[in-house]
């Protein structure tokens, strides 16, 4: 038992060089990283030479444990940044092997305490050493109720005075002694929809024989839920059919909300959100109709927050197939949807819809990520 342990725990450094380049650009190492995905495999951290400004790639590791940052905890950072960079209100992912277990947004006047308990609460046992991301700085009442729970690490803008030192209280948080703290800036500059400037890099896949894929970065053409169109269907025998019934206020809102979260949810993805919070993700599914019925059956089995599913909204990251979704959705008392459209099955989805009073939108863009 001890000598797996210390697998774990011990730095596994690779023969990585000091920098390379690749397409004409230079890179620096950072770090080598304690190990990969898994400790038999090393790592190393590079960031750009000539970058104006870094998130990540220039990050400050205010406190570190177990031998430093893995793979792993680089990833789940990473994610969980590419969501709260999309809100201007304060926000919180809590994200564990690259998905959101859970996500909130304030809501009116809440604290970024409460935001916090809100996506901590989507789902706390798969929060159990998960990596919070704030897009705020960390106060202390958020610092004392992280600290209540095992986490792998924080990432966020700055931290309050005093923070740090709960962070260090082992007397007081020994079963979290190991928590990583890090600091970003720049969180900001980062492109968010369709036009924005911002670094020029390729995201790169690199297949099992040593093969490249070179991709862009995701960017949303949806800046507000203006951006969406109410569900529509133009069939070629039945003719067009239109939703009936726009989204509230606070639908509209938890559509956009849960639209974003969805941009890092592994697809097939659904997001059940209410009132600013994710009250459950359906990830990596299959096909669409398990993607939901995970979503709506984990809301049941994990979800411990006060929201209920009558009145939530639903997204999902690519469009329904066939009309058992909606049929899911119609179940649980969900009302409002968010869907890519553009579905042989779009005019069923509608009609569906319409008889049992959900409001459905349109983005006219997908967002599967396949990560």
């Amino acid at each position: 038992m001890e000598e797996t342990r210390k697998k774990y725990f011990t730095k596994h450094v690779g023969e990585y060089p000091a920098e390379f380049e690749f397409m004409g650009r230079k890179y620096v190492k950072v770090e080598d990283l304690r190990y990969g995905t898994n400790p038999n495999q090393t790592a190393a951290y590079f960031r750009p030479a000539d970058a104006e400004w870094l998130v990540l790639g220039d990050m400050h590791i205010l406190k570190t444990g177990k031998s430093g940052l893995s793979e792993t905890n680089l990833e789940d950072m990473h994610h969980a940044l590419g969501i709260v960079k999309y809100f201007d209100a304060p926000a919180c992912v809590v994200m564990k092997h690259l998905n959101p277990s859970g996500a909130a947004v304030r809501v009116g006047e809440e604290t970024l305490k409460q935001v916090y308990i809100k996506a901590r609460d989507g789902d706390p046992v798969a929060a159990f050493g998960s990596v919070a991301a704030f897009n705020r700085p960390v106060d202390l009442d958020t610092a004392d109720e992280i600290m209540t729970t095992i986490v792998e690490g924080v990432v966020a803008p700055d931290y309050e005075d005093g923070v740090l030192e709960r962070f260090h209280d082992n007397k007081k948080y020994g079963k979290n002694k190991d928590i990583r703290v890090i600091k970003v800036s720049n969180l900001d500059k980062l492109p968010r929809f369709t036009g924005d400037t911002g670094p020029d890099y390729k995201e790169v896949k690199v297949l099992l024989d040593g093969s490249i894929v070179l991709a862009d970065p995701y960017l949303s053409s949806v800046r507000s839920a203006r951006d969406f169109t109410p569900a529509y269907a133009d069939h070629p025998k039945k003719g067009k059919v239109e939703i009936k019934r726009a989204p509230t206020p606070q639908e509209a809102a938890d559509l956009l909300f849960t639209w974003y979260v969805n941009f890092n949810v592994r697809s097939n993805g659904v997001i059940v959100g209410k009132n600013g919070v994710v009250m459950a993700a359906g990830t990596g599914q299959q096909d669409r109709v398990s993607a939901v019925r995970q979503a709506i059956g984990k809301v049941s089995e994990k979800y411990v927050g006060p929201e209920t599913l009558q009145g939530a909204v639903l997204a999902s990251d690519a469009f329904f197939p066939a009309v058992d979704s909606i049929e899911e959705c119609v179940k649980a008392g969900i009302t409002a949807i968010v869907q890519p459209g553009g579905s042989v099955m779009d005019y069923e989805c509608v009609q569906l819809c319409n008889e049992h009073d959900i409001a459905m939108v349109f983005t006219g863009e997908r967002c599967f990520s396949h990560h």
